[in-house]
């Protein structure tokens, strides 16, 4: 029909009209695919690319993960924050369990005293900072303290 208009394209989140060329898209590859990221967490476990762990867990960016061997937080020593340096991160990211509890600083000093950073959150917030600083191309590493679940 003369003097019909093709309607326009509209956004699908704002309903705003789309402007410009929209046969040109850039497309980035997602830099986070081939790293370990967190996929889900829960009471008494931690899932890293769609696997479970049941125990406490060491996690870099890249590598294998690795079995942390700390069980209960008040039984964490020195040499198991020692274990972290050796994977030379910027920035260490205890995650503590189903609360906040923090490391005594006696504890992290081989990581402070080599200027990397470290900080306590619970389980659930240390693995949403991890991922997004790990997206980010940061040198982190997440260690993961999993209690074995009370028997009542």
């Amino acid at each position: 029909m003369p003097g019909r208009r093709t309607p326009r394209r509209r956004s699908s989140t704002t309903g705003q009209p789309l402007v410009g060329n929209l046969s040109k898209v850039k497309l980035h590859q997602d830099p986070s695919q081939a790293l370990n990221t967190v996929t889900g967490y829960g009471r008494g476990y931690v899932e890293v690319n769609k696997i479970r762990h049941d125990q406490s867990v060491i996690i870099a960016p890249e590598g294998e993960i690795q079995h942390w061997p700390v069980s209960r937080f008040d039984a964490l020593t020195p040499a198991d924050f020692d274990l972290l340096r050796r994977l030379d991160p910027e920035v260490v990211i205890f995650g503590s369990g189903s609360r906040l509890r923090f490391a005594h600083p006696r504890l992290t000093t081989s990581l402070t005293s080599a200027r990397i950073g470290v900080d306590s959150m619970d389980t659930q917030a240390a693995c949403r900072t991890y991922n997004i600083l790990m997206s980010e191309g940061r040198r982190v590493v997440l260690a993961l303290l999993i209690e074995p679940e009370a028997t009542e």
